[in-house]
């Protein structure tokens, strides 16, 4: 599968398109599966299949609008996902969508319709004649992917594209660095993974990235990247120990961030300033083709970290939460003027009580009354509420 060689509109609709026709034939015949496991032991579940048997005579693809504006990264509400699926008795399927996304979508839920037979020859349905109407109920459908913590490879990535675009999911947001690694190559500043990385062969190199952008935006999944900050940082003190404040204090680290190793870039720093916007430089531009939005972080930043901050010196809020706003809006100011839409973790808003661009997305993620808090600001909320997958863990136990 090869992107487009250019952004523009009708090339990436048109790649879009055959992609999923591409897939769906892949899907169809390489990776379908034996349904025993849906029937009574020792059943006889499969139709026969003779030369008597209906087959899909054709498939009719109609798209009944324009290419919508930035098919390739389209904001939530962009792009019109839904789409009409009917295939009739006699073996004639005809898919109706408004857009490319919509036609990859309904050629998706063909291929689900549909079981391998035991002798790996044919596949069959037993669903004809169906007629099949589907919209997204939330435009954000979106997979955090941790690759700090727990570095994955390119092709896993790609694995994981794969399984949200099965499922209809459309954005994955890439947490790509945190306390425990930088595995970002910026070329501006190489040595940020090259000390920061937690090995050698753990990088994501410019061409990576845009590989994974590339790849999901064939496939409906915008790839949107998340550099945490200014907790969660304490990577970028292997090569720049001038701007982290508290790096990994032992043993009471836990007085001085969420998890080890404690770190926080200086809040009150025109060295961190310069390097915010030097990296910010650097890497935006490098992702905008393929992306409407960046994401700023904000989460769990421990207040007293600036008690050992040689620009603060105190974990007060009143001397804190004005510095931390000057902080964040000289980030906002810098990702809006590269035509990115921002995101932040809900501490911004919730907990330092922030005044954010209106546009701002706030990820919530601690509970369903930071939803109602965040949208009685104002703001459009990303619910992500982590007490659900612990409550099931739990429970399972």
């Amino acid at each position: 599968m090869q992107p487009p060689t250019s952004y523009n509109r009708s090339s990436w609709s048109s790649q879009i398109v055959n992609t999923a026709i591409t897939r769906t034939f892949d899907t169809l015949f390489n990776k379908t599966f034996v349904p025993w496991m849906f029937h009574p032991r020792f059943s006889n579940f499969e139709p026969n299949i003779t030369s008597r048997a209906t087959y899909i005579t054709s498939i009719t693809l109609y798209q009944t609008a324009a290419d919508p504006e930035n098919i390739a990264k389209p904001t939530v509400g962009g792009v019109d996902e839904s789409y009409t699926l009917d295939m009739s008795a006699s073996g004639d399927v005809v898919v109706t969508a408004a857009s490319p996304i919509g036609i990859s979508y309904a050629l998706t839920t063909f291929t689900q319709l549909f079981y391998k037979c035991s002798s790996g020859v044919d596949v069959y349905t037993t669903l004809a004649p169906v007629h099949i109407e589907d919209s997204p109920k939330f435009g954000w459908r979106g997979l955090n992917i941790d690759t700090s913590r727990t570095f994955k490879s390119v092709s896993d990535l790609y694995a994981m594209i794969d399984a949200m675009a099965y499922n209809k999911m459309n954005r994955m947001h890439w947490h790509i660095t945190d306390a425990q690694s930088w595995p970002l190559e910026i070329l501006s500043m190489p040595e940020l993974a090259n000390k920061g990385a937690y090995a050698t062969n753990q990088k994501y190199s410019p061409a990576d990235v845009q590989a994974v952008q590339n790849y999901g935006a064939l496939l409906g999944v915008e790839v949107v990247m998340e550099i945490d900050n200014p907790g969660h940082t304490s990577s970028i003190a292997f090569s720049h120990p001038d701007l982290i404040a508290a790096f990994n204090v032992q043993p009471n680290w836990d007085d001085y961030a969420a998890e080890p190793p404690s770190g926080t870039l200086k809040l009150n720093s025109t060295a961190v300033y310069s390097f915010l916007e030097n990296l910010f430089d650097d890497l935006l531009p490098r992702l905008k083709p393929l992306t409407s939005y960046f994401h700023l972080g904000g989460d769990e930043v421990n207040m007293n970290a600036y008690t050992l901050d040689n620009t603060v010196g105190t974990n007060a809020s009143s001397v804190l939460q004005p510095l931390m706003q000057k902080y964040m809006n000289r980030n906002m100011q810098q990702v809006q003027a590269a035509g990115f839409i921002p995101l932040v973790w809900e501490e911004m808003l919730v907990d330092w009580n922030l005044t954010l661009p209106s546009e701002t997305i706030v990820q919530t993620w601690l509970s369903d009354a930071s939803v109602a808090e965040t949208v009685a600001k104002g703001y459009k909320a990303l619910a992500g509420n982590c007490t659900y997958y612990w409550q099931l863990v739990s429970s399972t136990r």
